[in-house]
């Protein structure tokens, strides 16, 4: 009986090392990749004076943050079972803003593309570098209300002597009242619907303006383009919200094989889509990309500057 008590730690182990192995392996390539976008943008100050790279990259380094702080978690919920209930708040705010934050910097970057297109004549009026730090500062103030509620209600409804403790840091196990489930339902209600509303607007008048462009239809369309690209990772993070329900689903009907549906809804909803910001403007972008190229065949571009009379 010792020899199978012994075998079946070691299979859990090696289960439990192959999870985080290939958890910190995918987080480390997104961060990676990402990190090269972080990078050129910041070598190249061309970039420093466009509020749409000035978004893009916010995103990235949002993603970067989410993903990190992901990991994270995932580790520290094999590794350390009895984490200080203030640090481990501290890091579900983190993770939670970053989440929210999101989807949230989506909608302000199809409405830059869309006064783009639509109200070319304004854009340099009204998408100001100014203005789109505003806009960032409140991106995360608006992303961090729901994260900063839950701790609220979470002093309210606990005895004030649960910060002393320890606990296995998730906010599935943490915040696990009824209250913080009727916010949790009502705060991803509301930021996805008005998000994909701000979507749709956006995508339908675009779509609108590309047909009736005369002259500039290319710019037109790559904005359809790039709207629609941005519902696709919408779509994909709003996964994350309903993977408890589909989990619900599929658990049952394959009791076995509940671990490695849990870890794979895991992998799809908040690993995956951190990397679609480097396709949409990383790649399709080919005045990003010509940089991030350059930054790769390391070649020096050299200006030669004649004498005129």
């Amino acid at each position: 009986m010792n020899s199978t008590m012994l075998q079946g730690a070691q299979d859990r182990f090696a289960e439990y090392f192959v999870r985080n192995f290939i958890v910190v392996v995918f987080g480390t390539i997104i961060n990676c990749i990402n990190g090269i976008f972080v990078f050129t943008f910041f070598r190249s100050s061309i970039f420093y004076n466009d509020p749409r790279y000035i978004l893009y990259i916010h995103l990235v380094i949002n993603d970067m943050l989410m993903v990190f702080m992901t990991v994270v978690l995932f580790v520290m919920a094999y590794a350390w079972s009895n984490v200080p209930v203030p640090f481990c708040i501290l890091l579900l705010i983190i993770s939670s803003t970053t989440h929210k934050n999101t989807p949230l910097t989506l909608a302000g970057m199809a409405i830059e593309r869309y006064i783009a297109i639509c109200k070319p004549l304004h854009h340099s009026h009204i998408c100001t570098v100014r203005r789109t730090y505003i806009l960032i500062f409140l991106i995360w103030g608006v992303g961090v209300i729901p994260a900063l509620t839950d701790l609220v209600v979470f002093g309210i409804v606990l005895p004030i002597s649960i910060f002393t403790k320890g606990a296995l840091c998730s906010s599935a196990n943490l915040y696990s009242t009824p209250y913080h489930t009727v916010i949790s339902k009502c705060t991803h209600g509301l930021y996805t619907s008005a998000v994909w509303l701000i979507l749709l607007f956006t995508y339908v008048r675009v779509l609108v303006t590309a047909k009736r462009a005369t002259s500039d239809k290319s710019s037109a369309k790559k904005a359809q383009s790039t709207i629609l690209l941005h519902g696709i990772q919408l779509l994909l993070c709003m996964l994350s919200y309903i993977t408890p329900l589909i989990d619900r689903i599929y658990v049952p009907l394959i009791p076995s094989e509940q671990k490695k549906i849990v870890f794979f809804h895991y992998l799809l909803t908040n690993m995956a889509p951190r990397l679609l910001s480097p396709l949409i403007y990383g790649v399709r972008d080919q005045h990003l990309y010509k940089h991030v190229k350059g930054l790769f065949t390391c070649r020096i571009l050299i200006v030669k500057v004649k004498a005129t009379k």
